[in-house]
């Protein structure tokens, strides 16, 4: 009762040098061999423990050579190499990639690509990963979004490329299918 399905990863083997990166609101991540999660019970296995306050948000099939982005809601960001996060074991808590200030939290994980960052009230933009410098991870990162009233807070983010279209979908049911090529290309710290 209350869990629910944070992340389809699909897979068709289970090999040296690849990972499953996770990420939490509160702004951890964890990195964990791909191999850990070969041998899953019927009953499924524990992949990261958490606290009370936290849940995990986004999950990263890696190879151990690319840049981490954090997102939060605040519009706030980090990049950071995957390598800075050492590996750990299935239950391990992970370690601070981000620190958030109260009352903001991480709302996606991304690996290094143009971002596409979307608010509540359906605005977006892309920015090019060249806009985010590499920092050592568990800092406070940098601007990424400019909130206001008529944009309301980040409620995702997505790496894309010029080919790919996204689907917006409103709590309502409502869907909305647009070329990300139609999709502003603007400076970290717009709207």
């Amino acid at each position: 009762p209350g869990e629910c399905i944070t992340a389809v990863i699909p897979l068709r083997k289970f090999e040296d040098g690849h990972y499953l990166m996770m990420a939490t609101k509160n702004g951890l991540v964890k990195k964990t061999p791909i191999k850990e999660y070969a041998n899953v019970r019927k009953n499924g296995l524990a992949a990261i423990t958490l606290r009370d306050d936290d849940e995990l948000i986004e999950v990263k099939l890696t190879d151990d050579k690319k840049d981490i982005i954090l997102v939060t809601k605040d519009g706030m960001c980090i990049r950071f190499k995957e390598t800075d996060v050492r590996s750990t074991g299935r239950t391990s808590m992970g370690v601070r990639g981000m620190n958030i200030d109260d009352g903001d939290e991480v709302v996606a994980m991304q690996l290094n690509s143009c971002l596409l960052i979307v608010s509540a009230n359906g605005m977006g933009k892309r920015t090019s990963m060249g806009e985010f410098t590499c920092q050592n991870r568990g800092g406070k990162g940098v601007k990424c979004y400019k909130i206001t009233e008529k944009t309301g807070d980040v409620i995702g983010a997505r790496a894309v490329n010029e080919d790919n279209e996204v689907m917006l979908i409103t709590t309502e049911g409502i869907i909305i299918r647009i070329a990300c090529a139609d999709i502003s290309i603007l400076g970290r710290i717009t709207s």
